[in-house]
């Protein structure tokens, strides 16, 4: 690998989030948070809500986090990041200090919406970087917002009559650029170049900016531990996990899988024992499933969508 990449993937930065902790093998939330903090950089404060995350990078008295890091509860992340962001403001450091909140998908999509949809209307700036592996994972694999159509998760068990959860996944990172945030993003663990990138274009905006991580989990996905890449890059390939930016209002793809480019999706779901029940009628509909949210997409491409607050 050259200087030249090594440097824009911050492989040659100090490591912000020390190796040594409790991640399960193979976690690729764990990776993604790695290569967070490393585009965000030493000069950053950090806000956990509680989580995988934070139970793995946080036991007492010990932490993998080598900038000044709080934990908050799962509902209140984005209103404690907020008060930082006041005090931050008052003392004349909002510009000179990254400020960024971390949270799974079940405090993101679920619990913590409301403190987040609040911190977007009232004009602070943080960037929220939300990793997702689709279910709360470090309380028992129940099932999320963010959980996947006929995923099975504890809660949501697949079964003879009801094949796991049944409910479409939250398009959250729409709903938070309809809120008016001026920067949102997709990223993956499979693109860290991408990931560094969008993470440091968020630190730069006004408001809160938001970008969501997609994480696979070994665990909850019943995935084997050295395939989170690979498992990451095939949601990208099969059009499962979109990658794009909302700035200022517009939509732009960043890695587009045209329709008849795309892989298979049966590539994708074996992968998973969280889906090893889907049958010809259920692949029929995660197919029709995928491809219609990510022509939603490609018809918004371009057109000026949503207002911006900031």
């Amino acid at each position: 690998m050259s200087k030249e990449v090594k440097k824009i993937m911050g492989l040659e930065e100090r490591e912000l989030f020390a190796p040594g902790h409790r991640a399960c093998a193979g976690c690729g939330e764990a990776l993604g948070i790695r290569h967070t903090i490393k585009a965000a950089g030493e000069n950053t404060i950090v806000v956990s809500a509680t989580g995988c995350m934070e139970v793995i990078s946080t036991p007492y008295p010990e932490t993998a986090w080598k900038v000044p890091w709080i934990h908050a509860a799962f509902e209140n992340n984005s209103a404690v990041a907020s008060g930082i962001d006041a005090s931050l403001k008052k003392q004349g450091k909002r510009d000179e200090t990254n400020l960024l909140v971390v949270g799974g998908d079940g405090s993101t999509f679920d619990i913590g919406f409301g403190a987040l949809s609040g911190a977007i209307e009232r004009g602070h700036k943080f960037t929220y970087v939300c990793t997702d592996n689709e279910a709360y994972m470090n309380t028992g694999i129940q099932r999320s917002g963010a959980s996947f159509p006929f995923s099975s998760t504890t809660t949501a068990p697949a079964g003879k009559k009801v094949h796991g959860k049944m409910d479409p996944k939250k398009p959250l990172p729409l709903i938070v650029a309809a809120h008016g945030s001026g920067y949102v993003a997709t990223a993956s663990i499979a693109n860290l170049i991408d990931l560094n990138r969008k993470v440091k274009e968020a630190l730069t905006r006004d408001g809160v900016s938001f970008v969501h991580v997609y994480s696979p989990c070994p665990r909850g996905w019943y995935h084997a531990s050295d395939s989170a890449l690979e498992i990451a890059r095939l949601a990208i390939d099969t059009r499962v996990f979109p990658l794009y930016e909302i700035d200022n209002g517009v939509l732009k793809f960043t890695q587009k899988i045209e329709k008849e480019k795309a892989k298979p999706l049966e590539e994708y779901t074996k992968t998973q024992r969280r889906f090893k029940h889907l049958d010809e009628e259920d692949m029929k509909k995660l197919k029709e499933y995928v491809n219609d949210r990510y022509s939603f997409l490609e018809g918004i491409e371009g057109k000026k969508c949503f207002d911006t607050l900031y």
